[in-house]
C-alpha cells in the first residue's frame, strides 16, 4: 500500500528522487487554450466572461451582473448555515486575525548625522482578487487564510471570485466571505476568471495581485499573468512529513498522513523514523485506519503512488533528510521536538509535539495553511500580511549629505561611463 524505504539501501538516492519527483511543467495543450481565453478576456471584457461561464460552467447568463453576489447575499448565508459551522468560522477568523497582526510592518525612518533621512515606507496593496474553486470543492478555510492577512496588512478593497457550476452556490463559502470582509464576489472561474482580475472587464475590476488555489487552467494563468498582477505562488499538491521516534500513538500518526493523502491522488505523506517496530506499527495503523474515511479510493492512490515510510539511522538523519525534501507541512512528533527544532531550515510550517496534528493548522491554529510545495519551502515562506504590502524606499538628502555623496557618485558613475549621473551628483557638491 505505502513504499517501505530505508536510508541504508544501496539504491536509496535514486529511490528518494524518485519519489520527490513533480512533473509541474506547462501542458501545451492547457497552454493553448488559456492563452486563447486570456486574450479573449483581455479584448472583450464582460462578453467574454459570459460567454465562457455559460460554457463552462452550464449557466445561462444574458449579462454581467447576474456575476456578482451582493454583501446582504453573504449575510444572508451566513444565517442560513449551521450554528456551529458559524461558530467554527468565527473562531477561527479571529485566531487567524490575531496571529497575523503580528506580521503588520511598519514604515521607518533614521537620520544621520549630516541630516540625510533614510528610510522605508509600508504601503498596503489597492486591491486584491482572491480565487476559491467551486463546485465539489468547498474551502472556506482557504477564504478566510487569503483575505484576513489582506486586511490585517490595510488593504482597502479584496474581490472575490468562485465559480459556480450549474448555479450551484456554496453557502459556506459565501458564509466565509461574509466573516473574512470580502468586499465584492463574482461568480466566474477558471483561466477567465484569471483573466479578469488581471486585466479587468466593465464589471470587475483590476486587481494588484491575485491569490488562491486552482486547477491546472488557473494555475498556468496564473503563471501568464505574473508581471501584469503580482500572484501568490504556482503550488503543486499538498504534502506532509512526520518524523516519530515511536512515542507517539501510530493511529495519531497514520491518520495524520491520511490527512494529506485523503485531497488528492497526487498528494504526499512521508513518515520518518528510526524505529524499524513503530514503522511496522504505523504501516499496520494505515492498513486499518484507510478503510474507514470517506474519501479511501484517493487517499490510497496517494499513499501507493507517492507515499512513503523511510527508516533513518537515527533522528538526526531524519533532520536532514526532512531539510532536503523541504515538506509543506513538518511534525515533529518525537518526545523532545525541541531538540530538532533548532536544526530544521526549510518547511513551509512546523507542528511541534504528538499532540500539534497538521489538520489544526489547516483550519484554526492561527498560521496560514497557504504554504509552499514541491521543494519551494528551501526559498518560500507562507503566506501573510508581508505579502500584501509593498515597500517604497525613502531617500531626502541635506544639503552636506548631498555633496558628501555626490562625491562618491561622481566617482562610481564615471567608473560605468554614465557621465549624466555623474554629473547630476556633481550639481550638488558643495564646492
Amino acid at each position: 500500500m505505502i513504499k517501505r524505504l530505508s536510508t541504508s539501501d544501496s539504491n536509496f538516492k535514486a529511490q528518494l528522487d524518485a519519489l520527490l519527483s513533480w512533473n509541474d511543467s506547462v501542458n501545451d495543450d492547457v497552454q493553448t487554450a488559456v492563452k486563447a481565453i486570456l486574450k479573449e478576456v483581455k479584448s472583450n471584457g464582460d462578453s467574454a466572461l459570459i460567454h465562457y461561464t455559460n460554457q463552462f460552467d452550464h449557466q445561462n447568463i444574458t449579462h454581467a451582473s447576474e456575476l456578482i453576489i451582493e454583501r446582504d447575499a453573504l449575510e444572508q448565508a451566513l444565517e442560513r448555515i449551521d450554528s456551529a459551522q458559524r461558530e467554527a468560522l468565527q473562531t477561527a477568523a479571529e485566531r487567524i486575525r490575531v496571529y497575523h497582526e503580528h506580521q503588520k510592518q511598519d514604515s521607518w525612518q533614521f537620520i544621520e548625522p549630516n541630516g540625510t533621512v533614510l528610510g522605508q515606507k509600508v504601503t498596503p496593496l489597492d486591491r486584491v482578487g482572491l480565487y476559491v474553486p467551486g463546485g465539489k470543492a468547498m474551502y472556506p478555510s482557504s477564504v478566510l487564510m487569503a483575505s484576513i492577512p489582506a486586511k490585517v496588512a490595510g488593504v482597502p478593497e479584496v474581490v472575490m471570485v468562485t465559480p459556480t457550476p450549474n448555479g450551484e452556490v456554496s453557502d459556506i463559502v459565501l458564509a466565509a466571505a461574509a466573516i473574512a470582509g470580502i468586499d465584492k464576489v463574482f461568480t466566474i472561474g477558471g483561466a477567465q476568471a484569471v483573466a479578469a482580475l488581471a486585466y479587468g472587464t466593465e464589471t470587475i475590476p483590476k486587481v494588484d495581485k491575485i491569490v488562491g488555489p486552482g486547477n491546472i487552467y488557473v494555475a498556468t494563468a496564473k503563471r501568464e499573468v505574473f508581471g501584469v498582477v503580482d500572484i501568490d505562488m504556482i503550488a503543486g499538491p499538498s504534502e506532509i512529513l512526520v518524523i516519530a521516534d515511536g512515542t507517539t500513538n501510530p493511529d495519531w500518526v497514520a491518520m495524520d498522513l491520511l490527512s494529506q493523502a485523503e485531497h488528492d491522488e497526487n498528494a504526499q505523506a512521508i513518515l520518518l523514523t528510526h524505529n524499524k517496530k513503530y514503522a511496522n506499527a504505523v504501516q499496520n495503523s494505515l492498513s486499518t485506519l484507510l478503510s474507514d474515511i470517506e474519501r479511501k479510493d484517493i487517499a490510497a492512490v496517494s499513499l501507493k503512488e507517492r507515499g512513503a515510510i523511510i527508516v533513518t539511522g537515527d533522528l538526526d538523519e531524519a533532520v536532514a533528510l526532512s531539510n532536503q525534501i523541504a515538506p509543506e507541512h513538518l511534525e515533529l512528533s518525537v518526545e523532545d521536538p525541541d531538540a530538532l527544532l533548532d536544526n530544521i531550515r526549510h518547511a513551509g510550517a512546523i507542528f511541534i509535539g504528538p499532540y500539534t496534528s497538521e489538520a489544526l493548522g489547516d483550519y484554526c491554529a492561527g498560521p496560514n495553511h497557504v504554504l509552499p510545495t514541491a521543494g519551494t519551502a528551501r526559498f518560500s515562506s507562507p503566506l501573510g500580511v508581508y505579502d500584501y504590502v509593498k515597500r517604497s524606499s525613502i531617500i531626502r538628502c541635506s544639503k552636506r549629505g548631498a555633496s558628501e555623496l555626490g562625491e562618491i557618485a561622481s566617482v562610481l558613475g564615471r567608473s560605468e561611463s554614465l557621465e549624466a549621473h555623474a554629473r547630476s551628483a556633481e550639481y550638488r557638491i558643495i564646492k
